[in-house]
């Protein structure tokens, strides 16, 4: 046995012995095996939510998109790059308090409680449960790839071993389990990506040899229209590659319950912080490392084996170990994340809304747990007899997710006035129209990113509906109200009144001090 193979194992038992610490704080309610008590701290909220966010795909998928169209790949990268800081600074605050306030466990059930309707969270959760499926299918397969190039094995047994590990930890330790093991995989995979980037650039003469050599293999590497120019001019297929990224996070179930799980609303302005720092030592890595392979690897076959194949070539030893863990946190932070937001999504809003809804706290537990082991399973067998490419299901799941849902958050935050009639139409249209701009191949006739065109027909699908539909009960306006939190004036408005109420203090200080009789 190899020292990465080594290396690797003793990875995969701490993060089960995570799993195994958070067990018994795990049970003791759904609130805790579903929120982790809403206690979680600025930096693990920070890491859980981009390690969620960048999955398999930033070690697969992203590099296989660099590899073959250069430089174009790096929009998706700005996008990354700021996605988690858009994410945070708009939906942070607001949603964890108005989550709070309705009691809402899951992202679904806040949207229920949120437009008070049942269709909503009937149509929410098939949407969620299908595409992220979709999503982690992607995620299983990428994990069975990566094991099946670094130790050997076949894919399907590479791919078995990967995920049990996933859905153990999972199903054992909650949400807890969840974001510490997301916490320290988040760590690995920055630290993993950056030390191959450094050798990388060393092989290739830094950014100018890197450059240079690009150049010379084929000019239209170096353009940002991508290879032979195949996306010149095509403006709505550049701001959809930005925008999913940058924006599309905040309509993810599995990203967007990060913001009701943190211990406060102060929380955000640190997590921020952590962020972005995060984000900007690692979302361009990839991608670099994709163009690094073009020179280095030019009769690569599976593009999406960039990274990998580069480690093992190149970086022998510890370097592939670091990489082969990476590579599986990127994974597992991912996976671990989606099946338990499916498991959620099953549980409570499936079984507790629909079948039990006097289910004890014990037995929501267990349906969790069990719910989770089905949604892993399923993922396993689908992905071991169809396994697509990975880039084109994250990108299909991920526009699809934040197409339905992106607006929907953001406007149950932001628009007192916003029901359930424009939140259905905002989610059917869409998600459908991804769907359709996707399969149909609508970007090429458009020359618009299927992201886009979603975005723009679920805004629409918001502003009309929401005509036909009922203004917010009372108590759903005051909750909107109470989750602005405190407001405090501008100093300069403040200094102002000072000013203007100071003649009438200063008399009333002196008629109290000269003890002048009240008269009346």
């Amino acid at each position: 046995m190899g020292s990465d193979a080594i290396v690797f194992i003793i990875y995969l038992v701490a993060l089960l012995s995570v799993g195994i610490f958070f067990s018994r704080k795990a049970s003791q309610s759904v609130d805790s095996y579903l929120l982790g008590d809403r206690n979680i701290g600025p930096a693990v909220t920070a890491l859980t939510m981009q390690s969620t966010s960048m999955s398999g795909y930033m070690f697969l998928g992203g590099p296989a998109l660099a590899f073959q169209q250069g430089w174009y790949a790096i929009w998706y990268a700005i996008g990354d790059a700021g996605g988690g800081i858009v994410n945070l600074s708009v939906l942070g605050k607001r949603m964890r308090r108005m989550s709070e306030i309705l009691g809402a466990l899951s992202p679904i059930e806040y949207l229920e409680k949120r437009f008070e309707s049942a269709a909503v969270s009937v149509v929410g959760s098939i949407i969620s449960i299908i595409f992220l499926f979709a999503y982690v299918f992607a995620q299983f397969i990428a994990s069975g790839k990566a094991l099946e190039a670094l130790t050997g094995l076949p894919y399907e047994w590479a791919l078995v071993i990967g995920v049990s590990v996933i859905i153990a930890y999972t199903v054992v330790g909650g949400y807890l389990a969840v974001v510490w093991t997301d916490f320290f995989q988040g760590i690995v995979m920055v630290v993993g990506v950056l030390g191959i980037l450094v050798m990388g650039l060393i092989h290739v003469g830094g950014l100018s040899g890197l450059n240079h050599a690009l150049g010379q293999i084929d000019p239209s590497y170096l353009s940002i229209w991508g290879k032979d120019l195949e996306f010149y001019g095509q403006w709505g297929v550049i701001i959809g590659a930005v925008l999913i990224y940058s924006i599309g996070y905040m309509g993810l179930p599995h990203v967007v319950v990060r913001h009701m799980s943190m211990k406060s609303t102060k929380t955000v302005k640190t997590a921020t912080l952590w962020t972005a720092i995060y984000n900007q030592l690692f979302a361009y890595a990839p991608y670099l490392l994709g163009f690094i392979g073009i020179i280095l690897l030019p009769n690569l076959a599976d593009p999406e084996m960039v990274i990998p194949t580069l480690a093992y070539t190149f970086f022998p030893g510890i370097f592939a170990a670091i990489l082969l863990s990476a590579i599986m946190a990127a994974i597992m932070s991912t996976s671990d994340s989606i099946l338990m937001q499916a498991g959620t999504i099953l549980s409570r809003d499936v079984y507790q809304r629909f079948i039990d809804k006097k289910a004890s706290q014990t037995k929501m537990v267990r349906v969790s747990r069990l719910s989770i082991l089905l949604a892993g399973v399923i993922g396993v067998v689908v992905a071991i007899n169809q396994p697509p490419s990975v880039f084109a299901l994250v990108v299909f799941a991920f526009g699809t997710l934040g197409n339905s849902f992106l607006v929907p958050y953001v406007c149950s935050v932001y628009w007192k006035n916003a029901n359930k009639i424009g939140v259905l139409c905002a989610m059917i249209g869409g998600g459908l129209t991804n769907i359709l701009w996707t399969s149909f191949d609508w970007q090429s006739a458009t020359a618009i990113h299927p992201f886009l065109g979603g975005l723009m027909v679920s805004i629409l699908g918001m502003i009309v509906g929401n005509r036909f539909g009922s203004t917010p009960s009372k108590p759903i306006q005051k909750a909107f109200e109470d989750a602005k939190g405190p407001r405090t004036l501008p100093k300069n408005i403040e200094k102002n009144i000072a000013r203007d109420i100071g003649p009438e203090a200063r008399s009333i200080a002196d008629f109290i001090g000269n003890n002048a009789p009240i008269k009346g």
